[in-house]
């Protein structure tokens, strides 16, 4: 009896051939493949963590959207509940299985973000992540030493980190922390690191955010490390100009490998050789 191709773990794929890039062609089952095959080294960095998805429902003609809330239940999705500002509730959700993942990508969710703690201890993020984001004028290079620097400061305080593509025009440096901290003291710990990056190189990095403050400097984002800010996936599509991932490297590729190079076909082609990020939860 021939496989049915479009059923993914129990989950029946609509509109399997749906063009969700043009070029290079990527459908929308091509695409749920992908996520299948990654699931074991995304899940470790996803599975239990509230999830924000860019949807992206019509194809590559169609607009996408950002969206945070359930809408639909499954048995691989888990729903939470916090204050908004207003101190009403609100509905959040995060993944908690493979069949999870793939029910949100069947609902046309294809670029993952993820809080910086988990639903445990919510109140206790792990995750710090710093996403430098060059000035338009800027070149690879400038990109490259920037990421470099971060690594000296980070070396210097004993926090190791890891680097991974973010897709985009940058790249990102993230760090697990092992001490217990509140949100208040982990946001001020990441801006500390970015105001040491901008006292000791003025002329190259910034940690304001307005747009304005960063001509001819690189912005390194620490605000993304605040309660309810989220961050790319390791693993996950970016939907850009062309099929990029977020993927995990080794510092030794920091100089070879663009920001936006990778594709689903090399992120199928990486997971099979010795993963860079393997002891990131030991």
């Amino acid at each position: 009896m021939k496989r049915n191709e479009n059923i993914v773990m129990g989950i029946k794929i609509s509109n399997p051939d749906k063009v969700i890039f043009k070029n290079p062609q990527v459908t929308k089952i091509d695409i749920v493949k992908y996520y299948e095959k990654v699931a074991p080294f995304m899940l470790p960095f996803i599975k239990n963590r509230i999830v924000s998805v860019i949807r992206k429902p019509d194809g590559y003609k169609g607009d996408k959207f950002f969206k945070k809330h359930l809408e639909t239940k499954n048995k691989g999705i888990g729903l939470i509940y916090l204050d908004n500002d207003k101190g009403n509730k609100e509905d959040y959700y995060y993944i908690k299985t493979v069949k999870g993942l793939i029910s949100e990508v069947q609902m046309n969710s294809y670029e993952f973000h993820i809080w910086g703690s988990t639903i445990k201890n919510l109140e206790t993020p792990d995750v710090m992540v710093f996403d430098l984001d060059p000035d338009e004028k800027l070149n690879i290079n400038a990109v490259r030493m920037g990421v470099k620097d971060l690594k000296k400061i980070l070396d210097m305080l004993n926090l190791k980190s890891y680097l991974k593509t973010s897709g985009g025009k940058g790249y990102h440096v993230v760090v697990k922390i092992k001490e217990k901290m509140n949100w208040e003291e982990f946001r001020k710990t990441a801006k500390n690191i970015a105001l040491l990056m901008e006292a000791k190189w003025p002329n190259k990095y910034t940690s304001n955010i307005r747009l304005k403050n960063r001509k001819n400097k690189i912005f390194i984002d620490w605000v993304r490390n605040t309660r309810s800010s989220t961050s790319v996936a390791p693993y996950s599509i970016r939907l850009r100009d062309k099929c990029s991932v977020s993927m995990p490297i080794k510092w030794s590729e920091l100089d070879k490998v663009e920001p936006n190079e990778v594709t689903i076909e090399d992120a199928l082609k990486r997971i099979k050789r010795k993963n860079p990020w393997e002891d990131f939860f030991k």
